[in-house]
């Protein structure tokens, strides 16, 4: 089983949403295989708690506009990890600190990558 159109849509458009605000380190995962509750997580890294907290209010605004309201909000007051479950995506906002020490992708690490198809930025000097 893998995630359904929808759910790679709204990862897509959540992943451009956390681009524009500057989250880093973007990772889609399908975990429709292993997990009923939904598709795909997507993991993004704010460097501070102020963008961790701007990164998921631009996610949000974006996908009220694909028609995808939240279910459930998590975490914003402290903007440390942020997490916003759509039902088909759960997104998981992280400082920088929390990515480094949850480390979801080892948990997750058979779940297949999904292509977020977002464009390339040059490396920092």
């Amino acid at each position: 089983m893998s995630a359904d159109d929808k759910a790679i849509a709204l990862a897509r458009a959540a992943a451009r949403a956390a681009d524009r605000a500057l989250g880093v380190d973007q990772v889609a995962l399908d975990v429709s295989g292993q997990l009923p509750l939904t598709d795909v997580f997507l993991l993004v890294t704010g460097r501070n708690e102020r963008q961790v907290s701007a990164i998921a209010r631009e996610i949000e605004d974006a996908l009220l506009l694909e028609g995808a309201k939240p279910v459930r909000r998590e975490g914003r007051a402290d903007g440390r990890w942020v997490l916003l479950d759509f039902s088909d995506i759960v997104v998981h906002i992280f400082h920088e600190e929390e990515r480094t020490y949850y480390q979801l992708e080892r948990l997750w690490r058979d779940a297949p990558v999904v292509d977020l198809e977002l464009p390339e930025h040059p490396a920092a000097p």
